[in-house]
């Protein structure tokens, strides 16, 4: 029997030299006794769903074990002794986590059982016993099945056909230790089973075998609809290969295998097997459910709705249409105008979402990478079924990665992982600061820019975004750390973690602004007599509007903050978010200027630095109102920002706009973003908030004026 490594399956071999042989019961025992001093771990770590994850491989055999112990304990004990010996060469050193315990349990159940089902071995050898087995299961569970007149219990059978393929396995192990041969009818039955195997496939919910079309679940006409419109294979340029398969001729006996639109794309772009088998089910029951679920109902319900299919359509690409439009790009769901064709190349869009999104395992998490891939995959699509020619090869467009069995999960998933990986490994084993290493969020936002067009397709492997810092002495290049070899790193994208106190500051703003502005508001007017009615005198609201010099004087500490914390990540940064920060700075610095300058005009004998102000600029009639215009002018953008504030659906229009004007008024109150735009709350939300807010700070500024100015 065929092991990992290459070696042939010794059933004679244990864990340690000279390891128990099921034909040596008495000397078995005897080497199973340095166990003894291992307590009982219970008959439940044998249970085939508990097996340690590096030991998934005999889980089949433990679960066969459990089902035949009944009828046979001893092919049970044949079957758990040869799960230890697979167990034993899958991982040697017990080195997996739980394995030596797993690994110790079961040589003590082996050890017990050992010498009852000896005694209970029909035949002298375990060979024959096996054999015998072998056959009395066939004949009463497999040809019993076939030869039903509606097979209907298909689950029954295809669980029949895995527990014989397994029985096989372990049949053969026992035969090999002992020198015995199989007996040719044997191996001809097993021929025959592993035919089947093919057909009677597991499946989840639905199944598609062409042995199960009479399956109940199958008779639904809205199954029916979705299934046949896979089929729909009309018109599809398979592969030479491919086409070969398709063409040879079958056995008489045996059914056609029915190929659908998810076999063309796995023939066409290389996606796994399993990975073909779910997302089928997926798509199946996904235009199923949708398609019995519209009213009016459709006038034949074993065709496909195309309401169905739009509305499945409009829900899988909503967020590839999105991401198209933020980066200004048209999307690759190009329709044929034949109208024949729009239903399959529909299907066939949503079938390789699909299995792009199944095979994609971590990159779920980069869900603009899984755009990116599919919207460069989803073109190729468009060219092979248009027939365009390629200018660089002048032939037919293909898939630029192949069809090779594995090629997506090899050529696209894994250089994309191993830059995560080669990331991971940097940030716990270099013990790097945060600004040194990129996170899944880092790498996702690289494709929130036009710049990750730069990319190509087929990747170029040379490419920033597959650069990573290498492993060695840290040297410091401008300040900061940078590892060897790493001048081509890309770095962070938007944001740098830096450590401060400050950031308690820096990320609640407006309540710090909005705290200091009340103080120094109810200071001045307790300081003018005391009464809440005073700010109606002219001197004293004067005087209260001194609290927008200070604001201004807190909006550049918050601007240069904003410089500081982003300062690491200014290498990725685009030239657009860069002028921001400085505008920001130069416009606060402007306003602190400006305002204290406007302000000192308001008076006409002024004190302390007011006066100081104005004897520089000259003494001047006194303008109140250049003071309030330019107040006006600061609170501008707070005015416009409180109004789309209180109309959420208004700022959610402007923030997914790509007017430029609309852009640029965004892009001064806050970077463009792909996630999180025009998410904001509804009105009714949006107005509790307000009135709580509202209340609390009353009662909040109400006790702070009657309780700790009196």
């Amino acid at each position: 029997m065929a092991a990992p490594g290459g070696r042939r399956a010794d059933f004679s071999s244990a864990a340690s030299p000279g390891g128990p042989s099921p034909a040596g019961a008495s000397s078995a025992g005897r080497r199973l006794l340095r166990t003894q001093t291992v307590g009982n771990m219970g008959e439940s770590i044998f249970d085939s769903e508990v097996v340690p994850s590096s030991l998934v491989e005999i889980a089949p055999i433990l679960r066969v074990a459990n089902e035949v112990e009944a009828g046979n304990p001893r092919v049970a004990y044949l079957c758990r002794f040869y799960a230890f010996e697979k167990a034993h060469r899958l991982d040697p050193t017990s080195s997996g986590r739980g394995v030596r315990q797993f690994k110790t349990a079961l040589l003590q159940r082996l050890e017990r059982e050992n010498d009852p089902t000896l005694k209970g071995r029909v035949h002298q050898s375990d060979a024959r016993e096996m054999q015998r087995f072998y056959r009395e299961y066939y004949k009463k569970y497999i040809q019993a099945l076939q030869n039903a007149a509606d097979k209907a219990d298909r689950a029954l059978l295809t669980k029949a056909y895995q527990t014989a393929a397994v029985l096989f396995e372990v049949l053969k192990a026992v035969n090999v230790s002992q020198s015995v041969e199989v007996d040719q009818a044997i191996l001809d039955t097993h021929n025959k089973i592993e035919e089947k195997k093919k057909l009677y496939v597991p499946y989840n919910i639905l199944p598609l075998d062409p042995e199960s079309t009479d399956q109940a679940i199958m008779q639904n006409p809205e199954i029916q609809a979705a299934v046949y419109a896979l089929r729909n294979i009309r018109g599809l340029p398979w592969p030479k290969d491919k086409e070969q398969e398709k063409k040879q001729e079958k056995k008489p006996d045996e059914k056609k295998t029915d190929r659908d639109l998810l076999d063309w794309l796995q023939a066409m772009f290389g996606f796994q097997k399993d990975n073909v088998a779910n997302q089928r089910e997926h798509l199946i029951l996904l235009l199923a459910n949708v398609h019995i679920r519209q009213i009016p109902k459709p006038e034949q319900q074993s065709k496909l709705d195309d309401r169905a299919l739009d509305y499945v359509m409009k829900k899988l690409f909503k967020s590839y249409k999105m991401w198209c439009k933020y980066l200004g790009r048209k999307s690759s769901l190009w329709l044929p105008t034949i109208q024949q064709e729009v239903q399959q190349r529909k299907l066939l869009y949503m079938g390789l979402y699909l299995l792009v999104w199944g095979e994609a395992a971590n990159l779920r998490f980069m869900p603009e990478c899984l755009c990116y891939i599919y919207h460069h995959m989803a073109f190729e699509l468009y060219g092979m079924l248009a027939g365009n020619v390629s200018p660089m090869t002048g032939e037919n467009v293909k898939p630029a990665y192949g069809g090779d069995e594995e090629a997506f999960l090899m050529k696209v998933v894994t250089p994309i992982y191993k830059v995560i990986e080669e990331e991971a490994h940097r940030s716990k084993t270099m013990k790097s600061k945060h600004s040194h290493w990129r996170n899944y969020d880092d790498l996702n936002e690289y494709f929130w820019k036009v710049d990750c067009f730069r990319l190509g397709w087929p990747m170029r492997a040379d490419a920033d975004f597959f650069k990573t810092p290498k492993f060695a002495y840290p040297n410091r290049l401008n300040g900061e750390e940078r590892s060897a070899g790493s001048v081509h790193w890309m770095g962070k994208i938007n944001f740098v973690e830096i450590r401060s106190f400050w950031h308690i500051f820096r990320s609640f703003d407006r309540m710090w602004i909005f705290l200091i502005l009340s103080l120094q508001a109810m200071i001045i007017i307790a300081w003018n007599g005391g009464t809440p009615s005073d700010i109606f005198d002219a001197g004293v609201f004067k005087q209260v509007l001194s609290i927008f010099i200070t604001a201004a004087v807190l909006k550049l500490g918050q601007a240069t903050l904003d410089i500081v914390f982003g300062w690491k990540a200014r290498r990725s940064m685009s030239f657009a978010r860069k002028l921001r920060y400085v505008l920001k700075l130069v416009s606060a610095a402007a306003w602190v200027v400006i305002l204290p300058v406007t302000y000192a005009y308001t008076w006409s004998n002024p004190s302390g630095l007011s006066r100081i102000i104005k004897s520089w600029l000259g003494n001047g009639q006194n303008q109140p109102s250049l003071y309030i215009l330019a107040v006006v002018i600061y609170l501008a953008p707070n005015i416009l920002a409180a109004v789309l504030f209180l109309f959420p659906c208004i700022r959610r229009i402007l923030e997914s706009s790509n007017v430029k004007v609309i852009t640029f008024m965004m892009w001064w109150s806050q970077p463009r973003l792909f996630v999180g735009r025009g998410m904001h709350e509804g009105p009714f939300s949006l107005f509790k908030y307000v009135k709580s807010g509202i209340t609390l700070l009353t009662h909040l500024h109400t006790w702070l004026y009657c309780y700790a100015f009196f």
